[in-house]
C-alpha cells in the first residue's frame, strides 16, 4: 500500500450540517480542493458514525479524492452519529419498525443532500455517490429515484435483492449467522450517542430521544419470512438513472449483484469488477491481492462527472479475477463462450439426514478479513479464521457425487445450478448444495454453494408445504463463481439437509431421500482460450496518509476469532466468533473508543429445536478532557421451538455510573416457512 502525501491540489476539511426539508440537520464532513473553480462532488452516506466508527476508513479515501480535484463528502444518516432526527423507521410507509435497511425518509434525505451539494457555489452541479455494504445498497436505491445531479455511482459489495441476497434469507431459508450478526451490530450502533465534541451540549437530549425510538432489526426481518411487499419496496427499480460501476468479491456473498446489474442495465451505463476479495474495499485486498481502487474509481468519476474521454467505458463489461491468478475481461454478460454443461447424478436413491452441526467448517457467511495474498478457491493454504476449512467433515455428512477431470482443466464462470429429485415424509425441509474441488490427496476445497428452503420451491412469495410422502423435482442456483478444476482433480457435488450456522434448522426435519435418476448438476463451462493478450493490469493500491488512530498495548491471550467447542456427551456444538477485532483505540482528537463483541451459535446434532444464536456487544466512548464517559451494552438472542421463533434483545446505556436507558424487547413470531 502506498500512502500518498502529495496531490495535484492542496485540500482543506471542514464539518458542517446539511438541512433537509423537515428541518433536520445532517452532520457532514467535507474535504475540498483549494481552487477557485467549481468541482464535482462525491457523497458517501451511511448510518456508521463518521467521527469514530469509519473515521480511519474515511481518511484513506476522501482526502485522496479531494487532492485530485473533487469535493468529497461523508454524511451521517439521520438519527445516527452526530446527525439530528430519529432513526428512519419504515413504519412511516406502513411496515413495522427496525428494518435496518434504507427506509423512505433516509432515501428522501439522500436526494436532498445531493441537491444541496449540487447547489453549492463550489460544486459544478454534478454529483457521484459511493458506498460499501449498506452504503452501496443505498447508492443503488437513490440512483433508482433519479435525482438529476446524480450522474455516477460506485457500489461495492452491495445487494440488489434485500430478501434473497441481503444477509437475512437465502433461497427462502433464514440465515442464522447473517441475520443475528447484522441485527446485533445495528442495535449496538443505534444505541450510541452523539459526541459532545461535535454535537455540542445538546448531545444528551438527542441521545435520549434517539434511544426511545430504537427497535431491533431482527424483529422486523423475522416478521417478513417470505418475499412480501416489505421486501419489494426495498428492491431498486429496473431503471437506474446514473452510470454504475458495480464491484464485488468472489469471497463476498453479494457478488451476484454485479452480474445481475450487468444483465439489467444498458451497456453504455454500467461496468463490473469482481476480484479475489471478501467484504471490503478492493484497495485493502484480502484474501487475494489488492488493486488501485481509488485510481480506478477516479477514472469513473472523471468520465461521468467531468466528461473526460479516458477509456473508462472502453473497458470490458466485466473485469474478473480468475483463480489462475490474473485478470481477464468479458465483453458481454452472460459470456458467449460459456455453456451450461450437465453432469448427471448416478447411483441408487439415498437418504440424506445431515446432523445439524453440518456446516461448522464453512467459515463466516460474510467474511471481512484477509489472508495470504495469493489465496484462491481450490488452493490449500494455512487457514485464516475468516476463511472456510477443508470440507471433508461436512462432505461426510452429505450425499456426494464426483466427476473426475481426466482431460483438459474445467473452467467455470457464472452460477452453477442443480436439479434434484427429492422425496420427503414431512412437510418441511431444506436442501444445501455445495461444489467442492477435490485434490489428489483427498482434500476438499469449497468453491461455491446454494440453498433452497423447500417451502419456497415454487417461489419466494408464499410458503408451499411439501406433501408428506411425495416426490418432486426442485431446481436452484449456486452463487456465481470463477474457478478452474485442474486435470487430475475431481468435481464434487455435496448435498446436505443442514448447514449451521449459515442456515437455521427446519422444525421436525427428518431430511429427505435423494433420487439420482433425472437429477443433475449444470456447470457454466467456459471454452478454453488463449488469454495472454487480454490480461488486465490494475495499478498498485494507494490511499491518503492514515488518520493516526493508535491502539494501546494489550496483554496476550485474547480470545480466538473463531472457537469451536464440542460437548461429546450432550452431542452439542458451540461456535464462538468475534464479529470484529476487540480492544481499544485512541483517536487524534482525544476520543478513546473500546469495543468488545462476541457471537455464539449453539445446536445439538439431532435436535433442530436446540438452535440458538446470541450476541453481546459492549462499547465505551470516553473523552477524558471533557469528563465524558458513555457505555452501551447490548445483547441479542434468537431461539426457536416447533412453531415459533423466540427473540430477546436488551440494551443498557450509561453516562458515567448513571443508567440513562434500559429496555428489553421480547417477541414470539410464527415460523411461516418451516
Amino acid at each position: 500500500m502506498r500512502h500518498r502525501v502529495q496531490f495535484p491540489y492542496e485540500t482543506h476539511r471542514h464539518d458542517t450540517r446539511i438541512p433537509v426539508r423537515d428541518g433536520t440537520l445532517l452532520y457532514a464532513r467535507v474535504w475540498r480542493p483549494e481552487t477557485d473553480r467549481p468541482v464535482p462532488a462525491l457523497l458517501e452516506y451511511s448510518p456508521e458514525r463518521l467521527t469514530d466508527t469509519t473515521a480511519s476508513r474515511d481518511w484513506q479515501r476522501h482526502p485522496w479524492y479531494a487532492g485530485h480535484g473533487y469535493a468529497s463528502v461523508r454524511v451521517d444518516v439521520r438519527g445516527h452519529g452526530n446527525s439530528g432526527g430519529l432513526p428512519d423507521h419504515p413504519a412511516a410507509a406502513g411496515a413495522p419498525p427496525g428494518a435496518g435497511t434504507p427506509g423512505p425518509t433516509t432515501l428522501t434525505d439522500a436526494v436532498e443532500v445531493i441537491d444541496w451539494l449540487a447547489a453549492q457555489p463550489w460544486c459544478t452541479g454534478r454529483v457521484g455517490m459511493f458506498g460499501i455494504g449498506w452504503g452501496g445498497d443505498c447508492a443503488l436505491r437513490v440512483a433508482a429515484l433519479g435525482p438529476e445531479p446524480l450522474r455516477a455511482v460506485v457500489t461495492v459489495c452491495a445487494s440488489d435483492d434485500p430478501y434473497d441476497n441481503g444477509g437475512c434469507y437465502l433461497g427462502g431459508s433464514m440465515l442464522a449467522e447473517g441475520l443475528l450478526s447484522r441485527s446485533a451490530a445495528r442495535l449496538s450502533s443505534d444505541c450510541r450517542p452523539p459526541d459532545p465534541h461535535d454535537a455540542g451540549e445538546s448531545w444528551r437530549a438527542l441521545w435520549l430521544d434517539r434511544l426511545e425510538a430504537v427497535e431491533p432489526a431482527a424483529h422486523t426481518w423475522l416478521a417478513h419470512q417470505i418475499r412480501d411487499d416489505f421486501w419489494e419496496r426495498r428492491t431498486p427499480g429496473p431503471a437506474l438513472h446514473a452510470a454504475v460501476l458495480a464491484v464485488g468479491g468472489w469471497y463476498d456473498p453479494h457478488r451476484d449483484t454485479v452480474l445481475r446489474l450487468l444483465e439489467r442495465l444498458p451497456a453504455d451505463r454500467v461496468r463490473g469488477v469482481i476480484g479475489p476479495w471478501s467484504h471490503q474495499y478492493p484497495d485493502h485486498g484480502g484474501p487475494g491481492p489488492a488493486i488501485g481502487f481509488l485510481q480506478e474509481t477516479r477514472r469513473w468519476w472523471d468520465r461521468h462527472l467531468r466528461d473526460i474521454d479516458n477509456g473508462a467505458m472502453a473497458e470490458p463489461l466485466l473485469r474478473v479475477w480468475s483463480d489462475e491468478s490474473h485478470w481477464t475481461g468479458e465483453p458481454a454478460w452472460p459470456p458467449a463462450d460459456v455453456t451450461a454443461v450437465p453432469y448427471e447424478l448416478r447411483g441408487a436413491s439415498r437418504p440424506v439426514d445431515s446432523p445439524h452441526s453440518t456446516g461448522l467448517d464453512a467459515g463466516p457467511y460474510v467474511p471481512h478479513g484477509g489472508h495470504a495474498p495469493d489465496q484462491r478457491p481450490g488452493q490449500r493454504l494455512d487457514q485464516h479464521p475468516d476463511q472456510p476449512l477443508d470440507q471433508r467433515l461436512d462432505d461426510a455428512y452429505s450425499a456426494c457425487f464426483e466427476f473426475p477431470v481426466n482431460g483438459d482443466p474445467v473452467t467455470i464462470l457464472g452460477s452453477p445450478r442443480v436439479t434434484l429429485r427429492l422425496r420427503l415424509d414431512v412437510p418441511h425441509g431444506q436442501v444445501i448444495a455445495r461444489l467442492c474441488d477435490i485434490a489428489p490427496d483427498g482434500s476438499s476445497a469449497p468453491v461455491t454453494a446454494g440453498v433452497l428452503n423447500l417451502a419456497a420451491r415454487h417461489g419466494r412469495e408464499r410458503a408451499h408445504a411439501w406433501p408428506p410422502g411425495g416426490a418432486e423435482d426442485v431446481s436452484f442456483p449456486l452463487t456465481a463463481i470463477a474457478h478452474t478444476f485442474p486435470r487430475g482433480h475431481r468435481i464434487r457435488l455435496a448435498i446436505s439437509s443442514a448447514y449451521w450456522p449459515w442456515v437455521w434448522p427446519q422444525p421436525g426435519s427428518a431430511g429427505f431421500v435423494l433420487v439420482p435418476e433425472n437429477s443433475r448438476l449444470e456447470l457454466p463451462v467456459r471454452e478454453a482460450r488463449v488469454r495472454t493478450a487480454e490480461r488486465i493490469i490494475f495499478p498498485e493500491p494507494e490511499q491518503s496518509e492514515p488518520l493516526g488512530v493508535s491502539s494501546p498495548a494489550t496483554l496476550d491471550g485474547r480470545r480466538p476469532e473463531r472457537l469451536l467447542i464440542r460437548d461429546v456427551t450432550a452431542g452439542e456444538w458451540r461456535l464462538e466468533t468475534l464479529p470484529r477485532p476487540a480492544g481499544g483505540l485512541i483517536h487524534p482528537d482525544g476520543l478513546e473508543r473500546t469495543e468488545e463483541a462476541l457471537e455464539t451459535y449453539t445446536v445439538q446434532e439431532r435436535d433442530p429445536h436446540t438452535a440458538r444464536a446470541a450476541a453481546r456487544w459492549t462499547v465505551r466512548l470516553h473523552r477524558p478532557d471533557r469528563g465524558w464517559d458513555v457505555t452501551v451494552e447490548t445483547s441479542s438472542e434468537i431461539s426457536c421451538d416447533t412453531a415459533d421463533f423466540l427473540l430477546r434483545d436488551e440494551a443498557v446505556c450509561r453516562h458515567g455510573e448513571e443508567v440513562v436507558f434500559h429496555r428489553t424487547w421480547e417477541r414470539r413470531l410464527p415460523r411461516l416457512t418451516g
